[in-house]
């Protein structure tokens, strides 16, 4: 098989394990988040506003439909779907890795449905900061092309990549990379983790190299350790076994996602996008008063997008509903006020935070 078939098997393979296994683990720490009750709100929940101020855009709420899939013929229609829920609330979106494209262009149709069906939406191209390190400036440019993103995620993923035997070991170049990047390109560069976190050093260090927003992608959500571990099974060979038991000794692996929006914030010079592990409008709450800007959802978004539009809108509708009631309780009639609401701190998270 050739490496670009190779990447483009192993898209459908993440996308069916994905809507098919329990392939979640670890926790996000956000149950030791409490948000303060304002028992006098002084504003109407109907007129609250969700409207956000990301990278220059005004979106329509803080809910960023985060990276999924794409790379395969097969999940185009995913991604349309995400794309017009995109389009109908004014979300920001992001594509998955765009590797399996570039490196086989028929591919880009999967990915170039995205613009297609959300021509005013918040676009977020992908690529991994092994290729990046690789390829450099010209592939980050024509990922944005193939899609006309308005920004591009270079995610780290170097967990997922122990696991996989076809998988990238080494790290060497990559914050040089990202670096050169962001003084070559003209659009934004957001640096995301897919599932283990990033701390308050490697925020500082990404901030540094001149990058424009984080994306935590923390504990407690999707795990790629999992997934990995579940794909070596279903190969069987027998040096798939040893990396199967490495996935599970790895499944709680990495930072909780409350913990790293803590971090990443803390050391803030731009906005902070909180995922891993969110499952509702309250999770995105917290993430915004702990100084996440935007808080991104995938696992939640997968199964109702197999299922259509309509599912994806009323799990929309629902998400957005949970967050205008914490806004509400809370006393904040806007993003900015949550922003600055009250939080008590408890439990592991407390303790945490606290070394």
């Amino acid at each position: 098989m050739t490496k670009a078939k190779l990447t483009s098997s192993r898209k459908m393979d993440h996308l069916r394990i994905c809507s098919q296994e329990n392939i979640e683990t670890g926790t996000t720490l956000f149950d030791d988040v409490h948000l303060v009750h304002c028992a006098l709100p002084e504003c109407d929940m109907d007129a609250i506003d969700l409207s956000v101020e990301f990278l220059g855009k005004r979106l329509g709420s803080p809910l960023f439909i985060a990276a999924m899939t794409g790379g395969h013929p097969d999940t185009a229609e995913v991604n349309r779907v995400l794309a017009a829920a995109a389009e109908k609330y004014r979300l920001g979106i992001g594509v998955g890795s765009q590797r399996a494209a570039l490196e086989k262009p028929e591919l880009a149709d999967s990915f170039a449905i995205v613009r297609e069906t959300a021509p005013h939406a918040f676009v977020c191209g992908n690529l991994g900061a092994v290729q990046l390190a690789e390829h450099g400036a010209e592939w980050a440019e024509r990922a944005v092309e193939m899609i006309e993103a308005d920004a591009l995620c270079i995610h780290l993923n170097f967990l997922q990549e122990v696991i996989q035997p076809e998988g990238d070991r080494s790290a060497v170049g990559c914050l040089e990379a990202i670096r050169q990047c962001c003084k070559d390109v003209k659009f934004p560069i957001i640096v995301k983790e897919t599932g283990n976190g990033i701390s308050r050093e490697v925020a500082s260090q990404l901030w540094d190299a001149g990058v424009a927003a984080i994306d935590t992608g923390g504990v407690g959500g999707t795990s790629w350790a999992k997934i990995e571990g579940i794909r070596a099974d279903e190969r069987g060979a027998a040096g798939d076994k040893a990396l199967r038991e490495l996935g599970d000794s790895l499944l709680t692996w990495g930072i909780p996602t409350a913990l790293s929006v803590f971090e990443v914030a803390g050391t803030r010079k731009g906005p902070v996008i909180a995922t891993g592990g969110l499952r509702s409008g309250l999770d995105i709450a917290k993430g915004i008063a702990l100084g996440a800007t935007l808080g991104g959802m995938a696992l939640p978004l997968l199964s109702p997008a197999l299922s259509g539009e309509e599912e994806t809108y009323a799990s929309i509708d629902s998400i957005h509903y949970q967050l205008r009631a914490a806004m509400f309780l809370t006393g904040s009639a806007d993003v900015s006020a949550l922003q600055s609401a009250r939080t008590y701190i408890t439990g592991t998270l407390r303790e945490m935070t606290l070394e």
